[in-house]
């Protein structure tokens, strides 16, 4: 099967060659004919599977077989980063069509707030939104949707965990009913389940692959206690063997840390978090692109809003608290079926989320041994419960043993 099948608009079918779209993935086999077919959707399938894609294309189809000029599609997205990307893939798939979109999203001074608005007033096909920054505009009435034909929730189980929900359902009351929804989320739980029966009309269903990492990722963990942690990730980095990757830790205190250390050894690797103003953000998101910065330290935020291919190494420097997140982190790298690396270090208290993980994903991830300099790291012992000491607020720790090999 080719694009060709599905019979897009000449004007998108041309875009769709000059940005070397070929084969459609699963989702977008799936999703595609039913969005033409004007159905409800929702659409469970991770980052990476060529989701912005499924639904892009049919609502670009659609807005290129009608002359009226209003805003015909809202894009509800958690982040920025995530909305500006889909932005970027509308230009190069609607290039030749004449289809225009916006991105609108905080952050910045006062004369973005008023680019945006002026450019919502003056009429724009597609605007995908951060829902914070679309209530401001919906509130100061420089933006109507009553014409509005299509409504879009990308990575709708982020925006809820973000504690979007509230902002969602405002912004719907200034929908009209009658228009054509798609959820796409990455996973489909209670609450997610709870928005789509208020808000979809008789959807149909599409499951991807959920929770299972690409097949070119080759996924290993360390076994370290915490003051090692350091010495190890220095010791990966310097040997040169990954020129990119993204580190990820799990709160924007440990990213700064971690960022200061790794300054002092000599590493180039820079921070990302929601302190950086809107231009420090994008200048390094450009930067890292560009190869110009190898690393990129962050949360999770940047799991589900960073779009970059070629990432060779993603290095959790501890266990995320989700095991959903995991999938995301990894799902950074092996991107468009390249192959890349996922390294975990996972201390004591860690190993039961871990091996959490192992499970979610049907599979034991191999552990390699610690460097012989940096001594022993604990025996892998999942099961085994850690006792807290609430009066010295440490971990007590069994006596440590060499780190053991699994099979992978």
């Amino acid at each position: 099967m080719t694009f060709s099948d599905f019979n897009f608009h000449p004007d998108l079918e041309e875009g769709l060659l000059s940005m070397g779209y070929k084969t459609p993935t699963p989702i977008q086999k799936e999703s595609i004919p039913l969005i033409l077919q004007k159905n409800d959707l929702i659409a469970c399938a991770q980052t990476g599977t060529g989701k912005t894609a499924s639904y892009l294309l049919p609502i670009l189809h659609q807005i290129a077989q009608t002359d009226k000029k209003y805003i015909n599609t809202l894009i509800l997205a958690p982040t920025r980063e995530l909305a500006q990307q889909i932005d970027q893939q509308v230009e190069g798939l609607a290039y030749f069509t004449g289809i225009s979109s916006i991105a609108v999203y905080g952050g910045g001074d006062g004369a973005i707030y008023e680019t945006q608005k002026r450019a919502l007033r003056e009429g724009v096909d597609i605007v995908i939104a951060t829902p914070g920054r679309l209530i401001a505009h919906l509130s100061s009435g420089a933006i109507n949707l009553d014409h509005l034909q299509h409504l879009v929730l990308d990575e709708a189980d982020r925006m809820l965990d973000m504690g979007f929900s509230d902002d969602i359902m405002r912004i719907i009351s200034y929908l009209p009913k009658q228009r054509q929804t798609l959820l796409f989320s990455a996973t489909f739980p209670p609450k997610i389940r709870s928005l789509a029966n208020a808000i979809l009309q008789n959807p149909v269903q599409v499951n991807i692959a959920i929770s299972k990492p690409a097949e070119g990722i080759t996924q290993q963990a360390y076994l370290t206690h915490d003051h090692q942690k350091l010495p190890l990730i220095t010791s990966l980095l310097k040997d040169k063997t990954y020129q990119s990757g993204i580190i990820f830790s799990s709160t924007k205190d440990k990213v700064k840390e971690l960022d200061r250390a790794l300054r002092k050894t000599g590493i180039v690797a820079k921070a990302f978090h929601s302190d950086l103003d809107q231009d420090e953000r994008e200048s390094l998101l450009n930067a890292f692109r560009a190869r110009q910065l190898p690393f990129l330290i962050g949360t999770d935020v940047l799991s589900r809003g960073i779009d970059v291919e070629g990432i060779e190494l993603v290095l959790n420097y501890d266990v995320p608290p989700d095991p959903e997140d995991y999938i995301h982190r990894i799902g950074r790298t092996a991107r468009a079926a390249t192959t890349g690396t996922a390294i975990t270090f996972v201390n004591e208290r860690d190993q039961r989320r871990f091996f959490t993980i192992e499970n979610l994903i049907g599979k034991e991830i191999q552990k390699i041994n610690l460097p012989e300099e940096l001594g022993e790291g604990p025996l892998y012992q999942p099961e085994k419960k850690v006792h807290h000491n609430h009066r010295n607020n440490n971990w007590r720790k069994k006596k440590s043993g060499p780190a053991r090999s699994s099979k992978s």
